[in-house]
C-alpha cells in the first residue's frame, strides 16, 4: 500500500496484516557536480520502492520518501532518520530503509529499520524494456531479503 488517501482506508480496514514499512532514503543536493546524480539515485530508488510494494501490496506500507540534504553530518542524518523510524515502529514491526547512498552503510548497525543499499544504476538513457529487466533482476535479490526477515 502506498500513502495515498485510497491505499491508507484500506491500511486501516486491515492494519493487522500490515506489519512492514518500506521507506526510501532519497539524498538531495543541488551542487552543480551532483545533483544530477542525486536525482538518478533517487528516481532508482523511487523505482525499486515502487516495485517491491506492488509486490507486496496488502503486506507492507510504502511510505513517502525520507529526504535529507547530502552535507549533513552522518551523525544528524543517523539521528533524525532514527527518530523517524521510532514513531514507525510503534506502528509497524519491520522496517526496511532502501537506498543508493553507500554513506549509510558506515551507519548500518545503528540504524533502528533495515538497511538495503543497493548502488544506483543510470536509467534515463535507457530503452523501458532494459529499465524492467534491471528493476526485476533488484527485485529478485530483494524479495528474499523480505521474506526471511519476515519468517
Amino acid at each position: 500500500m502506498k500513502w495515498t488517501s485510497k491505499d491508507i482506508a484500506q491500511y486501516v480496514q486491515a492494519k493487522e496484516y500490515i506489519d512492514t514499512a518500506i521507506i526510501p532514503l532519497i539524498s538531495i543536493s543541488f551542487k552543480d557536480d551532483e545533483i544530477k546524480n542525486s536525482a538518478s539515485h533517487g528516481e532508482y530508488i523511487s523505482i525499486l520502492s515502487l516495485e517491491l510494494e506492488r509486490q507486496f501490496k496488502g503486506r507492507v506500507l510504502l511510505l513517502p520518501s525520507y529526504s535529507y540534504y547530502h552535507n549533513n553530518s552522518p551523525e544528524t542524518k543517523l539521528q533524525s532518520v532514527n527518530e523517524y523510524i521510532h514513531h514507525i515502529k510503534k506502528e509497524m514491526k519491520h522496517v526496511f530503509l532502501l537506498t543508493s547512498d553507500s554513506s549509510w552503510t558506515k551507519s548500518e548497525e545503528e540504524l533502528e529499520g533495515k538497511l538495503l543499499w543497493l548502488p544506483a544504476i543510470p536509467l534515463e538513457d535507457m530503452e523501458e524494456k532494459y529499465k524492467m529487466k534491471i528493476v526485476q533482476d533488484q527485485m529478485n535479490q530483494l524479495l528474499p531479503m523480505f521474506i526471511q526477515k519476515w519468517q
